[in-house]
């Protein structure tokens, strides 16, 4: 794939998702996660964002695949303040040698590196990937990852991230909810659909955003989704 249709594809992307966030009602990066808009108490917004193939990557495999003591650029920030996608990118191949160029890595740093596909992505690579909450990268396939500077082999990290719900404590207790609970979402959409074991996420620094992948997000066809609603599971 050319460096334009890259491009082009990272653009489309940005596209759909600023159409989500408008048709959902949303409010932009680093605005309220509840209320009603007019400072009245009412209930949390939900975010949902489309969760694309990316990676996260240690620093030291930062330094192999973009040069020694390289640091990453931010791009934007994402929903979360605490991470922001990065200008640099990889290239994933698979054990088919099959190749998906232009992944983009998220920042800041990790203490792990972890590839995250959707199930149509793994299939065209030749990965059996399973469904796993980020992190638990153990018992997990790898694949080759290649830079501008350098290759490297992940002996493991390659995963779908399972569906989940990013959460503050106020929005934990408005659903009734803790940490690794699971809630359901229903989508209202021309494709109706409900989106069950949302892992439940919490920390006292996170907004309320629902993570799904490009598979789930084009089932349930979010694009044009007119509301969307949490229930505890």
């Amino acid at each position: 794939m050319s460096a334009t249709a890259t491009a082009n594809r990272e653009q489309i992307e940005d596209l759909v998702r600023s159409i989500i966030l408008k048709s959902l009602g949303a409010a932009p990066a680093g605005g309220p996660s509840a209320g009603n808009g007019n400072g009245a108490a009412g209930p949390p917004k939900v975010i949902v964002n489309i969760s694309a193939r990316h990676c996260h990557l240690t620093q030291e495999d930062v330094d192999v695949l973009f040069g020694k003591g390289h640091q990453l650029t931010p791009m934007k920030r994402l929903y979360q303040d605490t991470d922001f996608a990065a200008e640099e990118t990889v290239a994933v191949v698979g054990p088919r040698q099959r190749m998906i160029p232009g992944v983009r890595i998220l920042g800041p740093c990790r203490k792990f590196s972890q590839v995250e596909l959707a199930f149509t992505d793994a299939i065209s690579l030749g990965i059996d990937v399973p469904v796993k909450l980020s992190g638990d990268i153990e018992n997990t396939p790898g694949c080759l990852l290649i830079g501008p500077k350098g290759s490297l082999v992940m002996p493991k990290g390659v995963i779908r991230a399972e569906r989940h719900v990013h959460m503050g404590p106020k929005d934990a207790e408005y659903y009734g909810v803790k940490h690794l609970d699971r809630m359901n979402m229903r989508v209202e959409s021309p494709c109706p659909s409900t989106l069950e074991g949302l892992l439940v996420r919490t920390h006292p620094d996170w907004k309320l955003e629902v993570h799904i992948d490009t598979d789930e997000a084009n089932a349930c066809d979010l694009a044009h989704a007119s509301n969307v609603i949490l229930t505890k599971a």
